[in-house]
Formats: C-alpha cells, structure tokens, sequence
C-alpha cells in the first residue's frame, strides 16, 4: 500500500513540474503590457484614459469603455483595465 501511494505522489510532482508558468506570471505579465499601453495613450500623462485617448490607441478598451467605467467618471485607470484583462 505504501509503495503504491508513493508511486502516486511521484506521478503527482512529475506532472506539477511539467504544468506551464503559473498564471501568476502570465497576469503579471500582461499587467505590465496593459501599463506599458496605457501609458503611451494617456496623451496628456494624468493617469486617466478618456475615450478620446482610448479611441485611437486601445480601440477594445475604447468599444467597451462605458462597460469598464462602471462608476461613470468619464475616464479609466491603468486598475481598472487590468482588473476586466484578469
């Protein structure tokens, strides 16, 4: 019985080991991308993306921007599309 739930929790590590990067670096990864973005759109460097800003450079934010910027201010944050991208 012993060798047999060994045998188990070896198959177990060997598959955990070949599983691709965890998502965590993925997520971090395209946080970065959506900042590196969000900076170039942000014409006038205040940390918010209107839909003028968002028409031209990031047309996907700017086809759901009413549906990002739930709480109608007008603009998004470099948060908040990362939030919706997760």
């Amino acid at each position: 019985m012993r060798i047999i739930f060994h045998g188990i929790c070896l198959v177990g590590a060997a598959t955990l080991l070949m599983l691709p990067p965890s998502s965590f670096a993925d997520s971090t990864s395209k946080d970065q991308e959506i900042a590196e973005r969000f900076a170039k759109c942000d014409t006038n460097k205040d940390g918010k993306l209107t839909p003028e800003e968002a028409k031209g450079c990031m047309p996907r934010i700017y086809d759901h921007f009413s549906y990002i910027d739930s709480d109608k201010k007008g603009y998004l944050t470099v948060a908040q599309i990362q939030q919706v991208a997760r």
